[in-house]
């Protein structure tokens, strides 16, 4: 554990979800790799698509619409129905089986168990402080049994900009009556969490689980943790000053 600044008091717990509580890593190479089958095998149109084809048209439409970036689930549909409509299916049928398809990459994405240890921690420090999560992703909470860990889950998309936009941030302490600066966020990645939430005025604790430089840093964490578990001894003064 390293404190780059001196942790304050807080009010709110917000964790992000991918590659934080879970490694995402691998559970989406292979939910991409998955349903790139499906499409292949559902839709005779689609059948030589291939992962080259796939990434070509999916940056070729981030670089025409940049904003896609901020909502990964409209960027995925919209993708769908481009390559669908490229392909021989109609603009008409594309929407359809666009919508039809999504649900299920939704459904390959979120095949997974959360680790015990993070459901544990989760449910120990929801005794403690109101939790909440903050993500870019498009998890199906529900199906990773994470929907009754939390206060809210926030995710980007739907007039929300991704993280490290402030916008979740600051929606996350509107609905909860509190400063965004009452809010200590948990999180892997050195711009969408870190300079995210302290820019944002929340404070910071990255979780460097694979032992990463802070080369490219905008800004430095609170708090700098190897595991989840430490959580527990970081968060231990605060909840003896409040007794």
């Amino acid at each position: 554990m390293k404190f780059y600044r001196p942790l304050k008091s807080f009010k709110v717990i917000s964790f992000d979800l991918d590659d934080t509580l879970y490694d995402n890593h691998p559970i989406i190479k292979k939910a991409e790799a998955n349903f790139l089958i499906h499409l292949n095998q559902t839709y005779p149109e689609l059948s030589e698509l291939d992962v080259r084809q796939w990434a070509l048209y999916k940056n070729h439409l981030a670089h025409e619409f940049p904003k896609l970036k901020e909502d990964v689930s409209l960027w995925r549909l919209e993708i769908l129905k481009r390559i669908m409509v490229i392909y021989g299916i109609s603009e008409y049928k594309a929407i359809e089986y666009a919508q039809v398809a999504f649900q299920e990459f939704l459904r390959l994405r979120s095949d997974f168990k959360v680790p015990e240890e993070s459901l544990l921690l989760l449910e120990t420090l929801r005794k403690q402080y109101p939790i909440i999560a903050i993500t870019n992703g498009n998890v199906d909470e529900r199906q990773i049994g994470l929907h009754d860990k939390f206060e809210f889950i926030l995710k980007a998309g739907e007039g929300f900009k991704a993280k490290p936009a402030a916008d979740l941030f600051i929606e996350a302490a509107r609905r909860l009556k509190i400063e965004v600066s009452d809010i200590l966020h948990i999180g892997d990645h050195l711009i969408s969490d870190v300079y995210g939430a302290q820019n944002s005025g929340a404070q910071a604790v990255w979780l460097n689980e694979h032992q990463q430089s802070l080369t490219g840093a905008t800004l430095l964490p609170t708090v700098e943790i190897s595991q989840l578990k430490q959580l527990y001894f970081l968060i231990e003064p605060f909840n003896a000053a409040k007794k």
